[in-house]
């Protein structure tokens, strides 16, 4: 999280302070108590009550039956256009990779508590994978999933978590949230992540975060487990950090 601005002029530091909240809410994964958005902005508490304020009057925040608060309704279509066009700035950066291991491509966005794949290009096999771009995952037990959730802190993790729950889909899924943290702390080790057959028997899915990105990002490669192969392991790590970076590119 970038840190608020302490010169220029009240309405410039108010826009600044502003969006410091809106990242914070955005990283989180999950609802957020005010105390918590004071600790995790770094902002005075007042200027946390004021700025929520002004942001709920406007729909960007919502307060929660709970007085929790989370991201509101106006940053839906912001996210849903900034989303789209990070897609089709992706696609032939997808496109290569996707020619390079032959199989199927996906990029994937935090979405609250759970991914949203925002560009997918199909591998040139007759059988591949196939997941439409808009449809939302689970952390937990996909390879997107879980190259997101290692870019988080522990806390954050947590909550979403807890959030989404986290349904067994396959006997190799991880439900525990202990295990789960675990695991996350070697994918920070190994520099990607690995989804075999947790989230649909026969399918392996490897990922690696996108560096740099604004929302947690996670670009993967999926297909068989008959075809991506541990052995093939390096090499697919190899060319998504290459296309990762370029895409990262896209932030700067």
């Amino acid at each position: 999280m970038r840190p608020a601005s302490s010169g220029g002029s009240n309405g410039v530091q108010s826009i600044d302070r502003a969006f410091v909240l809106l990242d914070v809410l955005a990283q989180a994964g999950s609802a957020m108590a005010a105390n918590e958005l004071v600790t995790a902005s770094g902002l005075p508490q007042p200027t946390v009550h004021r700025l929520t304020r002004t942001l709920m009057e406007s729909g960007h925040v919502r307060q929660l039956d709970n007085r929790r608060y989370t991201l509101g309704p106006r940053l839906i279509s912001l996210g849903e256009g900034a989303a789209r066009m990070l897609g089709a700035r992706a696609q032939p950066d997808l496109a290569v990779l996707a020619v390079e291991i032959g199989e199927t491509t996906k990029l994937a966005l935090l979405d609250g508590e759970r991914a949203v794949y925002v560009a997918q290009v199909p591998g040139r096999h007759s059988m591949r994978m196939f997941t439409e771009v808009g449809r939302r995952v689970y952390l937990h037990s996909t390879g997107v999933g879980k190259a997101i959730l290692a870019q988080l802190p522990a806390e954050s993790v947590r909550r979403a978590l807890l959030a989404a729950a986290t349904p067994r889909l396959t006997d190799r899924t991880l439900v525990d949230i202990e295990e789960i943290l675990e695991e996350l702390e070697k994918i920070r080790q190994a520099g990607y992540a690995d989804s075999d057959e947790e989230q649909e028997v026969g399918l392996r899915c490897i990922a690696v975060a996108v560096p740099g990105a604004p929302t947690p990002a996670a670009i993967s490669l999926s297909g068989p487990t008959y075809r991506l192969t541990p052995d093939r392991t390096d090499e697919a790590v190899r060319h998504l950090h290459s296309t990762a970076q370029r895409v990262s590119e896209y932030f700067s």
